[in-house]
């Protein structure tokens, strides 16, 4: 069976899963083909309540746009002086705004190796991530069974087919 068909619903997974931080903004982005129709998701959760939810997508996108697209949405719900901490399970987005990005920035949003992939949505989260210092920007792992995680890739997987 493949992905798309094992997918759970995101009430589903509340069901399931109950393991995993309690508290944070959990993003992610999903994407049928890579290119293809996309969507992404942010869950901002509280002592394991969830307090606000926010989701959309593109017919024609990628998975590292969309994984992008939630990282910034999630970081919009949160005040600017917030203390929280915001969690993505791509690798690539986090290194991204947490190590490269200053550096991109310095050498005027250029990398030594070529042009940066998705560069406006790069910078409009470098901007947002550093007008939160509160914030902490951190990868979990995917499909471990963590329950905010797991919900926030059925939220986003269901965004696709809206």
């Amino acid at each position: 069976m493949g992905r798309w068909e094992e997918q759970l619903t995101p009430d589903e997974v509340l069901e399931r899963y109950t393991e995993g931080p309690k508290t944070g903004v959990f993003t992610d982005g999903s994407c049928e083909g890579n290119p293809g129709p996309g969507g992404w998701a942010a869950i901002w959760v509280e002592g394991d309540e969830i307090v606000r939810v926010e989701s959309g997508g593109d017919p024609d996108t990628t998975n590292n746009r969309m994984e992008l697209e939630a990282l910034i949405a999630g970081l919009r719900m949160l005040p600017e002086d917030a203390e929280a901490r915001v969690y993505s399970d791509s690798n690539l987005c986090v290194k991204t705004v947490n190590e490269w990005a200053a550096g991109w920035e310095r050498r005027g949003w250029r990398r030594k190796s070529g042009p940066i992939a998705n560069l406006e949505l790069v910078k409009e989260l470098y901007a947002l991530a550093r007008s939160r210092p509160g914030v902490e920007i951190q990868w979990i792992k995917a499909h471990d069974g963590s329950r905010w995680n797991e919900y926030a890739d059925a939220v986003a997987t269901a965004s696709i087919r809206r």
